[in-house]
């Protein structure tokens, strides 16, 4: 059987340089046309979140001396995770470039689904933390006063770096290293990594060791070999720390027996 062919590749395929990404990715969502939204957080954030985000988990309780933690979710589409990580007690920003995309988030989060529904009820017995979501681009410092400033304790990537034009992607370690808190923690849902870096996207192809390469040389151009995967080098200067790396027991149908999860901190 010939593989499924990439229903977003065509829309994007005209703007190899990704001038118009943002334009690009508005349409779609004006013309509700989606096909990458789950309706639901990742299974393994669910499962991260209620094993590490505990007083000797991994990331530590979202809240502390009654204050919430400040969590980001870059591309946030339609907020089904940020809304969870409200529901965990971190107070929780999602950022998405599309101004249809936010009020598509914006509806949900007032719908009876979120406001009666099981995964998004209150996990901390500390309450809910304060969520927004706002239209804007992660790249630009602009958003910055809008969530407090400074650096955040938690950022989430899922769909987001598979989604950019290649030519971001040192701008996006770049920008988690620049934004991650000291001592706080970046959580890459890795997807997808059994896609072939030529089969073109988005999304593209992020088959290990991507986020390694990446996120031990914020902000620097990487190597890749002939078959478009990225090579490993010596960790520079201003490197991430990978604090774990491994495969989801849950996550969503169409990326099981292929999802990795890294955790990252910044020292």
């Amino acid at each position: 059987m010939p593989p499924k062919a990439n229903p977003l590749h065509p829309h994007f395929s005209p703007d190899p340089t990704g001038s118009t990404h943002i334009s690009r990715w508005d349409a779609l969502w004006t013309s509700k046309t989606t096909p990458w939204d789950r309706a639901a957080p990742n299974p393994a954030l669910i499962d991260i979140l209620s094993r590490e985000a505990t007083p000797s988990g991994l990331l530590g309780p979202p809240v502390v001396n009654g204050k919430g933690k400040r969590a980001l979710v870059p591309g946030c589409g339609r907020g089904y995770d940020v809304l969870l990580l409200s529901a965990f007690g971190y107070d929780a920003y999602g950022l998405d470039a599309s101004e249809n995309a936010v009020k598509a988030a914006r509806e949900f989060a007032g719908s009876a689904e979120v406001r009666e529904g099981e995964v998004y009820r209150t996990r901390s017995g500390e309450g809910r933390g304060k969520m927004e979501l706002l239209c804007a681009d992660f790249f630009m410092k602009d958003f910055e006063g809008k969530t407090g400033g400074g650096e955040f304790d938690l950022l989430y990537d899922y769909t987001f770096l598979c989604a950019l034009p290649l030519a971001l992607r040192p701008s996006w370690s770049a920008r988690m290293a620049e934004l991650l808190k000291p001592g706080g923690h970046l959580i890459c849902l890795e997807f997808p990594t059994g896609k072939s870096p030529s089969a073109g996207g988005p999304p593209w192809g992020v088959p290990a060791p991507l986020h390694e390469a990446l996120l031990t040389h914020p902000g620097e151009e990487i190597e890749y070999d002939e078959e478009g995967k990225a090579v490993l080098s010596e960790p520079g200067s201003k490197a991430l720390r990978r604090l774990a790396h491994f495969q989801p027991e849950r996550t969503h149908e169409v990326g099981a027996g292929t999802d990795w999860v890294s955790i990252w901190t910044k020292d």
